[in-house]
């Protein structure tokens, strides 16, 4: 490795015609507010099937919107995974909610619909399921639950544009589906985010508060209308707009999401014929009527069988040129929420999982030599360590 770079967890993918499409609305009229968003966001809806979406300047934005159209505000609760970025919980408490965590799967991660069901109480107003490394969560028994109690379902699938669940893709099951266009996901605008659903309603929610609030729509006027130049603001929004430019980059980015999913998935079984007969680790799974988007390809060390400890393994691996990383320290052990009054130990199976937990390099752009330095680095340093 130490003739070339180090390989990073995660990185981009720019190619010429991105920047030419990027170049060509620079030179147009329209930087923000255009025709391009548009164009963006009823291009990816009709790839996931949903009939509305609502493009953000960020993946939080997307999920503080999901929560304002939910009607989420103080006094009321939301069920979520304690195992994710943070702004699965943030949003929550952007609005006033409390989060409620709900441990995990031990297979997928993704949230236990036992335990959400479990953490359900009359304040309970919406669940936040998020789709751990682009596994999809178990959305028909989580809608089950969501109907039972009269829930808004609101999908992170921040980390599964692609991924299908029984056959369908994710994006326009839920009440309300969230995606991430950070330069680590699957295609990229720089950052951005967007907001799928099926609900009109919400819908125009959603666009309301992405822009201040404010309507220039005369038939949704609560006054009368006082010439060309009137508008009114209708709730208490945020800017939280997206750029014409930064969707011209989505749209290209777009048209490459199966070559790039073909990628993930090629490099994640290139990792599972290898790694797999290494006892040393458990690797992740991916359950039958799911397809996994592969945004992270989690491994778990099985720690009994090493004479160190995580943080010696990955100090390792980083010291080898494999830019690994670990996803995620639980949402309530962060200073912020133990000031809030959540306590260690009361999620086990998230609470296990993180301290054995190393993410392993995955994106389109790396080569067959990249996957080979990075599985060669695993099984030397698990071989260096194993007892």
């Amino acid at each position: 490795m130490a003739d070339k770079r180090p390989i990073p967890y995660a990185r981009q993918w720019i190619f010429d015609d991105d920047i030419e499409a990027v170049i060509a609305v620079l030179r147009s009229d329209w930087l923000t507010q255009g025709a391009v968003i548009e164009q963006f966001e009823r291009t990816l809806a009709e790839r996931c099937g949903a009939r509305h979406a609502v493009a953000v300047s960020s993946g939080t934005a997307a999920l503080h919107a999901a929560c304002f159209a939910a009607g989420i505000g103080p006094g009321d609760e939301v069920v979520t995974t304690p195992l994710s970025f943070a702004a699965t919980a943030n949003c929550v408490l952007y609005q006033g909610g409390t989060p409620v965590f709900a441990d995990v799967r031990p297979d997928t991660l993704t949230m236990d619909p036992v335990a959400a069901k479990a953490a359900c109480t009359d304040k309970t107003k919406a669940v936040i399921a998020m789709d751990y490394a682009g596994h999809p969560c178990d959305l028909g028994e989580i809608q089950a639950l969501g109907r039972a109690h009269k829930l808004t379902i609101i999908e992170d699938a921040a980390h599964a544009l692609g991924a299908t669940y029984r056959g369908k893709p994710v994006g326009g099951l839920a009440d309300m589906t969230i995606f991430s266009f950070h330069p680590v996901k699957h295609i990229t605008t720089g950052e951005g985010g967007m907001i799928l659903t099926n609900d009109e309603a919400l819908s125009e929610r959603l666009r309301l508060f992405r822009s201040h609030g404010i309507t220039r729509d005369p038939h949704r006027y609560v006054r009368k209308d006082e010439g060309g130049w009137y508008y009114e603001v209708q709730a208490l929004g945020f800017n939280y707009r997206i750029t014409d430019f930064q969707c011209a980059l989505g749209l290209t980015q777009l048209g490459k999401l199966d070559k790039f999913l073909a990628k993930r998935r090629e490099i994640a079984s290139a990792y599972a014929a290898v790694l797999g007969e290494i006892e040393e680790i458990e690797l992740p799974v991916t359950l039958p009527g799911c397809e996994s988007a592969w945004h992270l390809y989690p491994i778990r060390l099985c720690l009994e069988r090493l004479r160190v400890g995580r943080a010696e393994i990955f100090r390792a691996l980083r010291d080898a040129g494999i830019g690994v990383n670990v996803h995620y320290i639980p949402i309530p052990w962060h200073p912020h929420y133990q000031a809030l009054g959540y306590n260690k130990g009361e999620w086990p199976v998230a609470e296990g999982v993180y301290q054995r937990m190393i993410s392993l390099p995955i994106f389109p752009a790396m080569t067959d030599r990249d996957v080979e330095d990075v599985i060669t680095a695993v099984k030397k340093v698990v071989g260096d360590f194993r007892k």
